[in-house]
């Protein structure tokens, strides 16, 4: 799972969020956490945070649908 090409530079460091439905994202560090958004302690490039995320999300179904099976 690939994300589109990052904007800013390659040194920017980024933070793994995660949401209620156990959805995963990143997002800049040196921002406020949008809204609904927890950060999960993972911090790194982007691309380390999105390695981090292959490696835990492996399972995309959001967490209302699996506990409602």
């Amino acid at each position: 799972m690939r994300a589109s090409a990052d904007p800013r530079p390659a040194g920017d460091r980024y933070v793994v969020v995660v949401n209620h439905e156990e959805q995963y994202s990143v997002w800049f560090a040196d921002r406020e956490l949008p809204a609904g958004w927890t950060a999960t302690g993972a911090l790194g490039t982007r691309q380390e945070c999105l390695d981090h995320i292959e490696q835990v999300w492996t399972d995309l179904t959001p967490r209302s649908v699996r506990a409602s099976r």
